[in-house]
């Protein structure tokens, strides 16, 4: 049968705070449906909604958490590991930035923080299989990152020893993912060693290919590289298995290009939008995809230089909503017969 986009969806991380309505679980989830979305894609880092290792260990809990989202209108499409995947490899350039997305414990401790990161996506994949999910949607972490600009001149064999590197730490975390049925799909991102087509399939290579690497396509991120999002589709549908939906927009001008001069987000030439006020072309997008038969959801991840985070949201959901296809089940052209079994050889002369 042919497939339909599920949808809409909303990614979390950005709206979670410290006050109503988005600091708990259930009214996070209420907040959500109320605006038109059936499903949330849970950030597992984040204490206010989920403890990841209890999760990971008691069925009980998970069928708690997701009892309560269905309660209230919605489903989690998949957990979100972006913050532990990043620790599984963090050049040293990054330690102290990056020192925040783990506990105080492991802060100004690389090796434990890499090892607590592993734990967590290892966590993260029976969580997965406990809520009843095929996928879930990370970053890769980079060790090659600041020698992206080939300057000062790269010693020979250094992007092949990072990928090789690795390839071999999060192999046992894709076995792991494999034995539970899970997917990873790592969102091809500047800062991380995976941000294109080119990275990806150098990541792939060093994993024989394997079964659980897989993408969520985001082409906000493509965009900003001037990469063509469209293209990258045909090429990769096959491994595609979550959707982000972003929007941005890159507009450079006689004084920055993709690069933007270190400016801060509202003034780069390249900055994410709300669904809508960038540059994406999203009926594209959608057709793309329901081409190929993707059935996941399209998730809205929220980012913007300039609307408030709450009109995003809002808007976001209709957005989405008005570009999923319902994918036809008949051809356009049915009317016009042609069904007879025979017809196609007596037509060649052939019967």
């Amino acid at each position: 049968m042919p497939a339909t986009m599920k949808g809409p969806a909303i990614f979390l991380a950005q709206f979670a705070g410290d006050s109503a309505p988005f600091s708990s679980w259930p009214e996070i989830t209420r907040w959500a449906a109320g605006l038109g979305y059936r499903g949330v894609q849970l950030p597992s880092w984040d204490a206010r909604f989920f403890d990841l290792a209890r999760a990971a260990e008691s069925q009980d809990y998970c069928d708690e958490i997701a009892g309560v989202a269905q309660e209230n209108g919605v489903v989690i499409t998949e957990l979100s590991t972006h913050l532990q995947g990043q620790l599984v490899a963090t050049h040293p350039a990054y330690d102290a930035a990056f020192d925040a997305f783990a506990p105080a414990a492991v802060h100004g401790k690389p090796a434990e923080r890499q090892a607590w990161a592993v734990e967590q996506m290892r966590h993260a994949a029976k969580a997965s299989r406990r809520l009843g999910l095929n996928g879930s949607v990370s970053f890769t972490g980079a060790l090659a990152w600041p020698f992206v600009y080939p300057w000062p001149q790269r010693p020979p064999g250094l992007a092949e020893e990072a990928f090789t590197e690795l390839a071999r730490r999060w192999r046992p975390i894709l076995d792991a993912y494999d034995a539970e049925g899970v997917d990873v799909g790592f969102e091809l991102h500047p800062g991380e060693d995976v941000f294109d087509g080119a990275t990806f399939e150098q990541f792939l290579a060093r994993l024989d290919n394997h079964p659980r690497c897989r993408i969520n396509y985001d082409p906000s991120h493509f965009l900003l590289q001037q990469l063509d999002y469209l293209a990258f589709i045909d090429i990769y549908h096959e491994r595609i298995s979550a959707f982000h939906v972003k929007d941005a927009e890159f507009r450079p001008n006689g004084r920055q290009g993709v690069y933007s001069g270190y400016a801060p987000w509202i003034d780069r030439a390249g900055r994410f939008r709300s669904l809508g006020d960038g540059q994406v072309e999203f009926k594209a997008v959608f057709s793309k995809l329901a081409q190929y038969g993707f059935d996941g959801w399209a998730v809205l991840e929220w980012e913007c230089a300039l609307k408030h985070p709450e009109d995003g949201a809002r808007e976001g959901a209709a957005f989405i909503a008005e570009h999923i296809i319902r994918v036809t089940e008949t051809a356009f052209d049915d009317f016009a017969g042609g069904g007879d079994p025979g017809l196609a050889r007596r037509m060649l002369g052939l019967a």
